[in-house]
This record gives C-alpha cells, sequence and structure tokens, in this order.
C-alpha cells in the first residue's frame, strides 16, 4: 500500500485583533479563505430593561473550570460572544464546507484552555497536554447543537485584548436584547492568541449573519449587531431540532482507495468515532486531525473501493443501535477527489 497523501486542512482566516488560526498540516490543496471577525465598535446600548434571573459570569466559570469543577453536559455557561463573517476555504474547523452544513447559524469552540498563555500547541492536542483542551474538545463536539441565549451589554472596552480583562472601565447591563434566542451549530474552533479564545473558556463565536435571526417570543430583533460589543451570551447544548433522515457521508479532496477520507455529518447529536469493516474486522478509524467530522477509513478489502462504517455519537453510542453504511468510492473521485467534497450514496444493513 503506498503512503497516504497530505490531508486537506480547514482555510485560514485572519481577522483583528490577532483572530488567525494557525496551519495545521499541509494540504494537498490549501486555498486561504479571508473572514473578518467584527469586533463591535463602542456604540451606546439600548435603554435597559429589567430581566429575571442571574447568570453565572465568565469570571466565575473560569474560575471554576480553573479548579476542575465538572461542567454539566446540559447547563448554561456564559461567556463573551464574538462574531465572524464564516469558514474558510475549502473546509471551516469541522472538517465540512460551509455550503454542506446543515444550518446557515453556526459557531465556532475554543480548540485551547489555556488563560495568560497565547502560545501555539499541537492540534489535536495530546493526551500529555489535556489540561489545555477547550470546548472544541479535539473537534468532538463538531455537529452538536447549542441554543444560544443573548445576555448582558459591556458599556466599556472588550476588545479581547491578550492579558487585559473583560469590559475594562465599563460594566455588564441588561438591555431590551437579553433574552433573544437562536440554535446554532457547532462547525469551527477558534485557536487565536487573543482572550477570547484562551482566557474565556465559554466564549463563542458566531457567524456574523446569525445575529439578524435571533428572536424573542418568536419575533426576530432588529440592530443586534449594531448593539454588540462582545457582549456576553450564555448557551447548552440541545438535541438536533427536528431532526428526520439519516446521516450524510462524502468524501473530501484528494481521497482515493489508499486514503478513505470522508466527512459524515447531518448527526442527531454530533460525532465521536467511526469504525470501518476491513478484512472482516472492525476498526476504529483515524480522526483527520482534530476536524471533527471527518475520519480517514481503509475499504473492506485491500486495495478496494468499497467501504462500510457505523457511527458512534457525542454520548459514545453507536448511532441508530449500530447501523451499518456501505457505500463506494464515486466514479468522480476514480483517481483522486478533487472537490473539497463529493457526496457518496448509501445503503444500510
Amino acid at each position: 500500500m503506498r503512503s497516504s497523501p497530505p490531508r486537506p486542512v480547514p482555510g485560514r482566516r485572519s481577522r483583528p485583533p490577532a483572530r488567525r488560526r494557525p496551519a495545521l498540516l499541509a494540504a494537498l490543496a490549501v486555498i486561504s479563505g479571508t473572514a473578518l471577525l467584527w469586533a463591535a465598535a463602542q456604540v451606546s446600548a439600548p435603554a435597559a430593561t429589567p430581566r429575571s434571573g442571574a447568570a453565572t459570569s465568565p469570571a466565575a466559570a473560569h474560575a471554576a473550570a480553573a479548579a476542575g469543577a465538572p461542567r454539566a453536559a446540559h447547563a448554561d455557561v456564559v461567556g463573551n460572544a464574538t462574531h465572524f463573517d464564516g469558514l474558510g476555504q475549502p473546509y471551516g474547523g469541522c472538517g465540512l464546507p460551509q455550503a454542506e452544513l446543515d444550518s446557515p447559524d453556526f459557531v465556532a469552540l475554543n480548540v485551547f484552555n489555556t488563560p495568560g498563555d497565547y502560545a501555539s500547541y499541537p492540534r489535536p492536542v495530546p493526551p500529555a497536554q489535556a489540561s489545555r483542551i477547550g470546548a472544541f474538545d479535539n473537534g468532538r463536539n463538531c455537529g452538536r447543537w447549542v441554543r444560544v441565549t443573548i445576555g448582558d451589554y459591556c458599556t466599556g472596552v472588550n476588545d479581547g485584548a491578550p492579558g487585559q480583562p473583560f469590559c475594562r472601565n465599563g460594566s455588564w447591563i441588561p438591555d431590551s436584547y437579553d433574552g433573544a434566542t437562536l440554535t446554532m451549530l457547532v462547525a469551527d474552533s477558534c485557536a487565536d492568541a487573543n482572550a477570547w479564545c484562551r482566557d474565556d473558556p465559554n466564549h463563542l463565536d458566531l457567524v456574523t449573519s446569525s445575529l439578524g435571526r435571533f428572536t424573542q417570543g418568536g419575533v426576530p430583533v432588529s440592530g443586534l449587531a449594531d448593539h454588540w460589543n462582545n457582549r456576553h451570551v450564555s448557551w447548552s447544548y440541545v438535541p438536533a431540532p427536528n431532526y428526520s433522515g439519516d446521516i450524510r457521508i462524502g468524501f473530501l479532496q484528494g481521497a482515493q482507495r489508499w486514503w478513505g477520507a470522508v466527512a459524515v455529518s447531518h448527526l442527531p447529536n454530533g460525532v465521536h468515532g467511526v469504525q470501518y469493516l476491513a478484512d472482516g474486522t472492525w476498526h476504529d478509524a483515524q480522526p483527520d486531525s482534530d476536524m471533527g467530522h471527518a475520519f480517514v477509513l481503509a475499504p473492506t478489502t485491500s486495495g478496494g473501493t468499497d467501504f462500510s462504517i457505523r457511527v458512534r455519537d457525542a454520548s459514545d453510542a453507536y448511532l441508530f443501535d449500530g447501523r451499518v453504511y456501505d457505500f463506494s468510492l464515486p466514479a468522480a473521485c476514480a483517481n483522486s477527489c478533487s472537490a473539497p467534497y463529493t457526496a457518496a450514496a448509501y445503503t444500510t444493513r
């Protein structure tokens, strides 16, 4: 068997101030896309309105994380929220092109949890450095859904400068946008050397276009992007909304019979692992770096073009009671897949 070709990686994107994702690995075709992070300028807040309940502050959540307190799987956490234009090319941090996502509303999670430390580290984060793993969890939270609720506005400077407090020379105040909600897909990662991506373990990076789709009482809110200043949001994992159908399987750029790189998506509860059947035995597929949807398979027989897989979800349970998916390398990939994503038809058993 010949050696595997280099694997494709997510497109790099730059956005001020210093929201850059480091390159993961050499790529077959590295196509750099640029997306600006619109860290909102200092704007006046709308008139304050009362809200019910009090949320845990990012500082308190950070202290709890530093102390090793476990995070409940479905409990709301509170963090600063930034926003960005869109995924890089050809892939976002989870290994899917933006056109293949289940939703136009998606978020990035922090790759690292290294408060006060803005250095670069390997991706995926190795077991020996497990304390540095952020909410992205080496891609294991890709494909999950989060319910995001808008929280308080900062009246001070909230620029994510390294080593600086959040909301400097100001305070967090409730306003008319508090309580607006949107359900969003985890599709990207944030590893940049700023306070948002390193100091705030509950930071969310939201795609900019989603700011116009938050609702209160079923009614869309307007003007949220103009009253942003990287405000607080609270969020938690939720089941896929209105899930129907079955998973999608697509071959990645450069895939071929000797390097069966696929992306598994359209999931009811994310993906923690894929197994492939080779020579009559099930094997754990190697993740493609930390692109959580992407795995490298071997065919059912050496040098063949037929594949069989089964999938584990975010609870580590076999998806659909261990359903097996049988598919073949598409004709368009006879030599190598040239497109970033080539869908594969399958049968189940």
